[in-house]
């Protein structure tokens, strides 16, 4: 396929599965994005919930057992990934995790396609770095998209990779759901009934998955260190079978005396509107994130975002201008980053709102992340094979 001298991209993006996660948004965003650009492009994964989106897009999606790390069935998913290519004229494989990367890539490699791939994460790297001979499929790209520059230096600290072919692509927030002209008063009236939120306190919301490497723990504690202790602070979203965590977090919040002003809930159906009622929005991770949505999205809706000093937020956050950086892992440098932000003049939190949101416009919208994806797609296909 070819338009004068540049070739048209058909993509194939694989990843295990359909869930929720920020691979998995990541994943329906470009797809939605190529489909409206008259781009053709399919998925492969084992399925799963978002698959309604891309069936709601005219997407075609195709369920494999992706998820697999049986070198066997690895092995049997290339073959099948192999015919989806040929039967498809697909040019590009575009790989988002490591297990799916190996079959795509040898699928890829038999259909003599280009190969890519997106560094995600900070993947463990076992005793002794065993881990590195199955990670570094994710360095197999003929180009690499990295989320952040966190990522980029973990690849290129840890992986024997030529810098010239990692691209910098950001994740993005979707600005039509994340914007305060996007969130109706009706869902805000209903989040604060379906929260239970007082109205003569500030709230302070911790969301993202309950784990450990979360820092809800590390949250509770700098609550009970705080100088402001009219507060209600939620911490919302999915357990994922963490029940024993979730019986810590409230046996600690009761330790401290402050389990009345602590509510934490599961999964999260309106993370805008939860996010437009609260004062402070946190991310209080202990382990660098590898971007940190949580941040920008805060940020999108105006909102005082206190993040950890480490990973993806570092990046994403004008420390004292579009929110707070505190130092990680420190309960008392949280609480007073928090006490910070309940504290703020209504002119400042106005001036800080206003950077936010011009921060997030200007640098971390799903149209910047998808046009810079497309510009990789059109790169990779003029790059000569080796």
């Amino acid at each position: 396929m070819e338009k004068g001298k540049d070739k048209i991209p058909v993509v194939l993006q694989v990843l295990p599965e359909l869930e929720m996660g920020g691979v998995e948004r990541g994943t329906v965003e470009i797809a939605t994005d190529l489909k409206k650009r008259g781009i053709v492009n399919f998925v492969a994964s084992q399925g799963g919930r978002l698959v309604y989106d891309l069936e709601k897009a005219k997407i075609k999606h195709f369920t494999l057992p992706l998820k697999t790390k049986n070198p066997f069935k690895m092995y049997r998913n290339s073959k099948k990934l192999e015919k989806i290519i040929k039967e498809n004229d697909i040019n590009i494989v575009h790989a988002r995790s490591r297990a799916p990367a190996w079959s795509a890539y040898w699928a890829a490699k038999r259909a003599g396609v280009k190969f890519m791939t997106t560094f995600h994460g900070t993947y463990g790297l076992g005793p002794c770095g065993i881990k590195k001979l199955y990670n570094r499929i994710m360095t197999y790209g003929k180009l690499v998209i990295t989320i952040s520059e966190h990522i980029k230096k973990h690849i290129l600290s840890n992986y024997k990779v030529d810098e010239n072919k990692i691209r910098l692509i950001h994740r993005c927030v979707d600005i039509e759901k994340f914007s305060p002209e996007a969130v109706t008063q009706e869902r805000m009236i209903k989040t604060v009934k379906d929260y239970n939120i007082p109205e003569d306190k500030p709230v302070i919301l911790l969301g993202g998955r309950i784990t450990r490497w979360k820092g809800q723990h590390l949250l509770i504690e700098a609550l009970s260190l705080m100088k402001n202790q009219n507060y209600y602070c939620i911490i919302a979203g999915d357990e994922q079978g963490r029940e024993d965590y979730v019986k810590e977090l409230k046996l600690k919040a009761k330790k401290y005396g402050i389990e009345n002003k602590v509510c934490v809930f599961g999964k999260v159906l309106d993370m805008p509107a939860l996010m437009m009622v609260s004062n402070v929005v946190l991310s209080t991770a202990i382990e660098p994130e590898a971007f940190g949505r949580i941040s920008i999205e805060g940020q999108a809706l105006g909102k005082i975002v206190v993040a950890s000093n480490i990973g993806g937020s570092v990046e994403t956050i004008r420390d004292g201008e579009t929110g707070k950086l505190f130092y990680s892992n420190n309960a008392q440098s949280l609480a007073e980053a928090i006490d910070w932000a309940l504290d703020l003049p209504a002119d400042e939190i106005e001036k800080i709102s206003k950077a936010a949101i011009k921060n997030v416009r200007d640098n971390f919208t799903k149209q910047i992340m998808c046009d810079k994806t497309v510009k990789v797609y059109e790169e990779i296909l003029n790059l000569e094979d080796k």
